[in-house]
């Protein structure tokens, strides 16, 4: 079984640092670690863009609660995608509902096209559509490379059969990620059954918001 890539998310300068140093190949910045990740702020985003040479994806996310944006917050997406593909970063991630819970193919297909021809990333918006494997269809459609999911599952565990599941049917299309609550201590079970490419951690062992470069060292000998 070939080696495994570890995405680790970040919420400060230290972290990406962190991740860096201990292995990581690629990291995803956010801010709002307690919304479930935000669009960061554009200057910290400079300044770990201009120290990290690994690879930087960024969220695109004018909120937390739901998926569903005002044409407004959808404009200001748009600006986002803009400013930071100016920066130099090696991908982005967002994901937009309809109010029904299925995919909002037109702004998807929008903003993929707009940050073409850096990658995209539909993030854990996955875990909440509806008909998850007629989803996946449409995702793919839309030009994303990457899925971000737990497998609509409240942490990977819950959902490491519909995670297995996706990786069979998305059939090297696209790549499906696993993340939430994917830590060392369940890694190797997690690779075992779903033989995913790249997995996603926090790598936050305790109440900060800083990874563990501990952590990290084991994520990636487990995989």
């Amino acid at each position: 079984m070939e080696n495994s890539l570890l995405e680790i998310v970040y919420f400060n300068l230290q972290s990406a640092i962190i991740a860096q140093q201990n292995g990581a190949d690629r990291i995803e910045l956010c801010a709002n670690m307690k919304e479930g990740g935000t669009t960061p702020d554009f200057e910290i985003a400079s300044k770990v863009r201009s120290e990290l040479s690994i690879m930087m994806h960024v969220m695109i996310r004018p909120r937390g609660g739901n998926f569903v944006y005002t044409d407004q917050e959808f404009s200001k997406m748009k600006n986002e995608i803009e400013q930071f593909k100016n920066m130099g970063v090696d991908g982005f991630v967002f994901g937009i509902l309809n109010n029904d819970g299925t995919v909002n193919v037109e702004q998807n297909k929008e903003l993929v096209a707009l940050a073409s021809p850096i990658p995209c990333t539909f993030h854990r918006a996955f875990d909440v559509v509806a008909a998850v494997y007629d989803s996946l269809e449409i995702v793919i459609n839309c030009g994303f490379k990457t899925i971000l999911t737990s497998g609509q599952g409240s942490n990977v565990l819950e959902g490491i059969e519909v995670l297995s599941a996706l990786v069979e049917k998305a059939k090297n299309r696209i790549i499906i990620m696993p993340g939430g609550g994917f830590r060392s201590s369940n890694s190797k079970m997690l690779k075992r059954k779903t033989n995913a490419l790249f997995y996603h951690s926090s790598a936050i062992t305790d109440s900060s918001e800083t990874a563990n470069g501990d952590e990290i060292k084991a994520l990636k000998q487990s995989l």
